[in-house]
């Protein structure tokens, strides 16, 4: 049962098939099996969710249905606060904090239904794509526990891989949601900016970072997005609108769409086996109808511009915290966001808005954008990054992630979907990027990928 859909789930609960106790015992079984292996679910609320579960069941016995999301069990990020459950960031300054109120997200998915299980594990502040931090160690990768399962949504992309919850939110600001997605063989939103509210007292205006939801299937992805997305005046950038579009058919007719395949968006390295597995996508996607044209992108203005945004946020939002109690990657980020002047700044707006009105010709052309998730398949567990792609020794340990973080600057949404297997069972995710604000769009595509090419269907080995 745990391997079924969310939307199968659903289907199952509505018709009282199953019931949401049951299904949570499913899960909690699954969890006690796998979790010790893999270090996805850091902080579990068996107890709290059997109540909720039991209520969940008397609600479905009197006709009440609360929502998109009733009776399912989903694990929240350990970077988004869960009331009365402990909420770490990963971080060893707030090792033993519980928050008072839920993060929006988490707040609307209770809201729709969802039964929380607990948190998934993060690295420090979401900080890099590998999730290992002092608390609570590393994730591994389900397909090869040698491996990484990226980061920093690594937790959730683990969870969702082996089965221990139906759904699962995270976030995203260099390829977060994207880049464990790819690594765990399931799939992953980056929403457009403001799709997904995302309040905060400090940076409300920063859109580099995004929350949104991880699932195993782009169907999965868009029953999650029917619950979070919508309109919140606390979050200025909000879109106008709900979450309802989410609901809609994702069948989409293929015919005489027009997608842009880059292999390595302008130049970047990518190691020869991901290159070899995303090298499929264009053809899988030609035999659905659509035209798909290899096209030669640059993306370069993002590099600065990211780098500069990213850095300015450490500064604004961490630099007040102890910095000899903040981890290597923390600290340095803090360190670089406090030398951004405002000229630097002044650089990064002009970057990005050119790239911004670059990007928008370039969407008149094509419908989609296709490219690697990640530029390498998942690395060893106890490496702490990236540092060489093809013998090409890499500047520091966020470079790695540049096929992800470029496409972050552009907002616009992009999907994660699986593309294949290494010859080593690794798995390669595609990145299905659309123009800003069409994220069904989007969604649409990837459902189609994905059933045409069945990648996701392959379960890890435990």
């Amino acid at each position: 049962m745990h391997y079924l859909t969310a939307t199968e789930m659903i289907e199952l609960l509505r018709t009282r098939q199953v019931g949401a106790v049951e299904l949570l015992d499913a899960h909690l079984r699954r969890i006690e099996e796998v979790n010790p292996q893999v270090n996805a679910i850091v902080t579990l609320v068996a107890e709290r969710a059997r109540r909720e579960a039991e209520e969940a069941d008397r609600d479905l016995a009197r006709g009440r249905w609360r929502g998109p999301l009733h009776g399912l069990p989903v694990a929240h990020k350990d970077l988004a606060d869960t009331a009365g459950i402990r909420t770490t960031y990963g971080s060893p300054i707030f090792a033993d904090h519980v928050p008072h109120a839920d993060a929006p997200i988490v707040r609307r998915m209770r809201e729709a239904g969802a039964i929380t299980l607990g948190k998934t594990n993060t690295p420090e502040f979401g900080t890099g794509s590998h999730t290992v931090n002092e608390i609570f160690g590393a994730t591994r990768n389900p397909y090869d526990l040698s491996r990484s399962a990226g980061g920093s949504s690594g937790g959730a992309a683990a969870a969702l891989a082996t089965g221990m919850v139906a759904l699962a939110d995270g976030s995203d600001m260099g390829g977060s949601l994207r880049n464990p997605a790819s690594f765990c063989n399931v799939a992953g939103l980056r929403p457009t900016p403001g799709r997904v509210p995302s309040p905060s007292p400090v940076a409300a205006w920063f859109t580099l970072g995004v929350p949104g939801p991880m699932a195993r299937t782009a169907e999965d992805l868009a029953l999650l997005m029917s619950a979070v997305a919508g309109f919140d005046v606390a979050s200025p950038l909000s879109i106008i609108g709900s979450g309802s579009a989410f609901a809609e058919p994702l069948d989409l007719d293929l015919t005489g769409l027009r997608v842009a395949w880059s292999p390595d968006l302008g130049g970047l390295p990518v190691d020869t086996e991901t290159a070899k597995v995303t090298a499929d996508a264009p053809a899988a996607l030609a035999e659905l109808g659509a035209r798909v044209e290899r096209v030669d992108l640059d993306l370069s203005a993002a590099e600065d511009a990211f780098r500069i945004y990213r850095a300015w946020y450490y500064a604004l939002s961490f630099g007040d915290l102890p910095q000899e109690s903040l981890g290597a990657n923390v600290r340095w980020n803090v360190e670089r966001g406090r030398e951004v002047t405002g000229a630097d700044l002044a650089r990064a707006e002009r970057l990005r808005s050119g790239l911004y009105q670059r990007m928008n010709s370039f969407f008149d052309t094509y419908d989609f954008l296709i490219a690697p998730v990640s530029q390498v398949p998942p690395f060893p567990v106890d490496d702490p990054y990236v540092s060489e792609i093809n013998g090409e020794a890499l500047p520091d340990y966020l470079a790695w992630m540049r096929s992800a973080y470029w496409v972050s600057v552009l907002h616009a949404p992009a999907a994660s979907v699986p593309c294949g297997f290494t010859p080593g069972g690794l798995p390669v995710g595609v990145q299905i990027i659309g123009r800003p604000f069409a994220d069904m769009a989007v969604l649409r595509l990837a459902h189609a990928f994905e059933r045409a090419t069945g990648h996701g269907s392959r379960r890890p080995p435990l």
